[in-house]
């Protein structure tokens, strides 16, 4: 009976939703569809999508085109100049006679001196801040001044070296003043980076060598730097070669431009290469451009090799974990 009861009361319930179902069902009235605004956000995207990658390859390509036709306009003026000569004979005040042997063999003073400062102080310091530094303020702050120090135009640290190596320290216009100079200028590139390849290796290698019952200067000295080794040398020659190709700290230190010998101690006077191209680009007579220009050919050569030689120590040594 009361099951009966039951029946009754949800026929009673369910008998108005019907009958509502159906009206609709056969009324012939169809709900208004809502706008698809999904599909018009999708199309938005793509159209920003294109939009962006048009802009940004518009951009890369007049770089590119620009640094090509600079390239190709020196090729050309150079080219016909840069032979055995060129390279083998000191500058002179006659465009004809007037090679680059001192300050080539002046380039190549400053960044072994620098590459002899830089690099013991560079990855020394690299290594104390990562692996030995407590978490202290002044930890923090010493990283931050380094970050900051990299960003410095390099003709401040040109007065910097001038005021101190030369006249504060009486070093003169030397090899050892450039080099040091130089290594001012070039030690935040070299710690920061540095720091990066020491935190590229993985945690689980220190962790090991500690269970294995190393203490912390052996984990460092023959897990870590090992593993780092790669990614600091890369780093460290792209650093030396911004040393080769800066020009604004050489002229505050040497400013010579006919030098007729080349350096044969750190105390010796010296010039460099973009010194030299410098001089030759602001003097009058035409020929002294063409002879610009294979300067420039030389000095490229120089940092292309340079740069290549960081990229094949990278893709050799570098490990993947």
């Amino acid at each position: 009976m009361e099951h009966e009861r039951t029946t009754i009361r949800s026929a009673e319930m369910t008998g108005p939703i019907a009958a509502s179902v159906g009206h609709s069902r056969h009324s012939g009235t169809t709900p208004t569809p809502k706008p698809d605004s999904t599909s018009n956000r999708s199309t938005w995207r793509r159209w920003r999508d294109r939009f962006f990658f048009v802009l940004f390859f518009a951009s890369v390509a007049i770089g590119i085109l620009g640094l090509a036709a600079l390239v190709i306009d020196v090729m050309t003026d150079g080219i016909g100049v840069l032979d055995f000569s060129f390279i083998n004979s000191y500058p002179s005040r006659h465009a004809g006679e007037s090679g680059i042997r001192a300050a080539l063999f002046g380039t190549i003073w400053i960044t072994v001196g620098t590459a002899a400062f830089a690099i013991p102080i560079g990855v020394g310091t690299a290594i104390f801040l990562e692996e030995f530094a407590p978490e202290h303020w002044t930890v923090r702050l010493v990283q931050l001044n380094i970050s900051n120090l990299a960003g410095v135009p390099s003709i401040i640290y040109g007065i910097l070296g001038l005021a101190l190596f030369v006249q504060a320290f009486s070093l003169d216009r030397s090899v050892l003043a450039g080099s040091l100079t130089m290594t001012l200028l070039v030690l935040p590139i070299v710690i920061i980076v540095s720091q990066e390849a020491i935190k590229a290796v993985p945690g689980e290698f220190r962790d090991a060598a500690f269970a294995l019952g190393a203490n912390r200067w052996q984990v460092v000295k023959t897990v870590v730097f090992p593993q780092a080794i790669p990614g600091i040398m890369s780093g460290i020659i792209l650093a030396l070669s911004r040393a080769v190709g800066e020009a604004a700290p050489m002229l505050m230190i040497s400013s010579l431009v006919f030098l007729t010998f080349i350096p044969s101690s750190p105390g010796d006077r010296f010039t460099v290469l973009p010194v030299q191209i410098f001089n030759w680009v602001s003097l009058p007579q035409p020929g002294f451009q063409a002879v610009a220009s294979a300067g420039i050919i030389i000095l490229l050569a120089v940092l292309l090799s340079l740069n290549s030689i960081a990229i094949w120590i990278r893709n050799r040594y570098q490990t993947r974990y």
